[in-house]
């Protein structure tokens, strides 16, 4: 019998760190009241631009409110992420990850400077949709198909996430945005297309 063999670690282990972080937070308190996320390193503008914090930007990438919030990234983290992983490789598959959660962040921080509306804000999900848009640049490039995953279904996903977004109250838009803006344009520099040959099989 002929197995295909997959492999990504790095796809897992984030779902894994944020999964385990939502478990040692939750022993602690509510992750559904914003003020416990703001002491655990939650989004907030005025704390980055007046307390110089920074880091927010980045932890902000592994909290959630709620474990409905939690699962609903971690489900198409690894749906999209294992694909994408597979096709570009571990590490340039954490660069952009983080690079879209970065992305998203700044990308919201700068709407609510314009808009003076601050909130409390967490969430993989601008990392999320950057490895939508990098899958869906390596779908391009690859005739409009990654396995099972096709072009015209990421461009599907992407519209129906956003239309949520922007119909829904309490969603960061502008990190969705930016993390899936950031996530395409660094598929554009990071990706090198792999012959289909080079996938791994093994036989039994």
């Amino acid at each position: 019998m002929r197995k295909k063999k997959i492999n990504a670690p790095c796809t897992i282990l984030l779902a894994a760190v944020n999964v385990i972080v939502f478990i040692i937070l939750t022993s602690q308190g509510m992750t559904e009241d914003g003020r416990f996320l703001l002491e655990h390193g939650a989004m907030y503008v005025p704390r980055v631009k007046e307390a110089g914090e920074s880091y927010r930007l980045f932890t902000s990438m592994f909290l959630h409110f709620g474990f409905q919030h939690l699962m609903n990234n971690m489900v198409i983290l690894v749906l999209v992420g294992w694909n994408l992983e597979l096709e570009i490789g571990k590490i340039r598959f954490l660069l952009i990850y983080i690079l879209s959660g970065l992305g998203g962040n700044i990308l919201s921080a700068w709407w609510e400077v314009l808009t003076a509306d601050y909130a409390i804000s967490a969430g993989a999900s601008g990392a999320v949709f950057g490895t939508i848009g990098a899958l869906l640049y390596v779908a391009i490039r690859n005739h409009g198909r990654i396995g099972e995953i096709s072009g015209r279904g990421l461009v599907f996903m992407i519209i129906i996430s956003l239309g949520y977004g922007f119909s829904s109250g309490g969603v960061d838009n502008m990190a969705h945005i930016g993390g899936l803006l950031t996530g395409f344009m660094s598929g554009i520099l990071l990706y090198r297309k792999r012959n289909r040959k080079d996938r791994t099989f093994s036989e039994c």
